[in-house]
């Protein structure tokens, strides 16, 4: 017989007895050993959350702070993942709510009978002992039934909870990104903007040599669009640094300065087998979703146990005269509300498969979209800086050595110079494609990629992909 089964007849032997009852009862929790393991974990995951925001010695972020900094000041301060560990916590705490045992308050009774006859006051005092007459005691198998039910809802908002931490990891690393991202395109087209500039300053000296008016005028507008989306772009930096400090918890204006480059690629030791056969089974939000099933099932035996019938025991005494003990069963006669119960507990039991189902389909897919994605990025990178970006560079080489030879005009040399920076642009755009999508990975499989062993043979299966 195992723990919890020994417990659970002990409190059945000790209710036989209200008066021990009331003594040695109080304090048992009946629920599955693992609630112990459930708190455990919380216990483990609370260190940020001891001590209010206010109170909490938060890491400093400097103004060049680089992802990791950032990942981790939001990770202490973030408002949504500090709900979701509460929400876990309090769905602990219901475990011992719904196991505790008795599931009724105690009724203390006294009754006094007056009376002519030659009695002592003691003797006509009566005092019972029972359960709350508006509470039946309930039995003990439907007691640890419901703390099962109250485990597996506390199981799944743990789950929810490292969802939670890795969707706020994906949402910091993909605006840091997308920071890091903008300002290489500022530093772009500030790039694009003196060449326009210059473009514009050729096309005026060209007035004075006799030029058309016409190339003026659309030199001109070039320039000042380009200036346009500068301060644009400029504008938008500001929302970017906004909004990363909202997810650390800081004020909007604190200092923060996006990096000179895009943030090197992060190493992925596992091939894409091992990435797929980790993707869906490890994903927090769909093993909150089997614990949900899990409780779902087990609220369906509870509904069915609504049929046994409660016990509430009685004791009580009139002074030296007598004492007696009883009992009251409380017989399952409102069979029409049990079935609804049963037919409840049972439809929810189909909605939650069916959300499981679904999601799982869904996760895997979003899943193979998003390492295809990873992978597009990946040979777009290879392609551009090993091809493309070489021979534009080639390009400009050969169209400055034309414009000192004079066989091409200066507007030749600032259109291939154009083309270097579209170039450079989408190396970055590449670039920072591949580690959001790996972000997106690491929150759909529910792990670290660092974490994964890395490959020690070639690997047998892998995403098709072509240039």
């Amino acid at each position: 017989m195992n723990k919890i089964a020994s417990r659970t007849w002990h409190c059945v032997l000790l209710a036989v007895s209200p008066l021990m009852l009331l003594t040695s009862l109080s304090g048992c929790v009946l629920a599955p050993k693992e609630a112990d393991d459930e708190k455990a974990l919380l216990r483990d995951a609370e260190g940020p959350y001891v001590q209010p925001l206010e109170e909490r010695d938060l890491p400093h972020v400097p103004a060049d702070a680089d992802w990791r900094a950032v990942l981790h000041r939001a990770f202490l301060a973030n408002g949504d993942l500090e709900a979701a560990y509460f929400e876990w916590a309090a769905s602990v705490s219901r475990i011992q709510q719904a196991g505790a045992y008795p599931n009724t308050p105690v009724s203390l009774g006294f009754e006094y009978m007056f009376s002519g006859e030659n009695m002592k006051a003691w003797d006509r005092t009566t005092v019972t002992v029972g359960p709350d007459a508006m509470e039946n005691l309930s039995f003990p198998t439907k007691t640890y039934q419901a703390g099962k039910v109250a485990l597996s809802d506390a199981q799944a908002a743990g789950k929810r909870f490292v969802a939670a931490k890795f969707e706020l990891q994906r949402q910091v690393l993909t605006a840091y990104l997308d920071f890091a991202l903008l300002a290489e395109k500022i530093r772009i087209q500030e790039e694009n903007a003196a060449l326009l500039n210059l473009v514009l300053d050729t096309a005026g000296s060209r007035i004075q040599a006799g030029g058309t008016q016409q190339d003026l005028l659309r030199a001109e507008i070039e320039y000042r669009l380009s200036e346009n989306e500068l301060k644009a772009m400029e504008a938008e930096l500001s929302q970017q640094r906004a909004m990363l400090n909202a997810l650390m918890g800081r004020d909007s204006n604190d200092p923060l300065l996006p990096p000179q480059q895009i943030p090197p690629p992060r190493e992925i030791p596992a091939d894409d087998a091992t990435l797929l056969a980790v993707a869906v089974n490890d994903n927090p939000e769909l093993l909150a979703l089997a614990r949900q099933v899990q409780g779902r099932r087990d609220a369906l035996e509870l509904a069915r146990m609504q049929y046994i019938p409660d016990i509430n025991p009685l004791a009580g005494f009139t002074g030296s005269i007598e004492q007696f003990v009883g009992v009251m069963i409380s017989l399952p006669t409102v069979i029409p509300e049990i079935q609804g119960m049963i037919k409840e507990a049972r439809a929810d039991l189909r909605q939650m498969q069916a959300m499981y189902r679904q999601k799982r389909f869904d996760r895997a897919a979003s899943f193979v979209a998003a390492l295809y994605a990873l992978r597009n990025s990946e040979r777009q990178v290879t392609v551009f800086q090993q091809y493309i970006l070489p021979r534009a560079e080639q390009v400009v080489n050969l169209a400055r050595q034309s414009y000192v030879t004079g066989e091409s005009s200066l507007t030749d040399l600032i259109d291939t110079q154009r083309t270097l920076l579209d170039v450079r642009l989408m190396i970055a755009e590449a670039a920072a494609m591949r580690e959001k999508s790996l972000a997106e990975l690491e929150a759909l499989a529910g792990l670290d990629i660092e974490t994964l062993a890395p490959v020690t043979s070639s690997p047998t299966t892998e995403i098709d992909h072509h240039d």
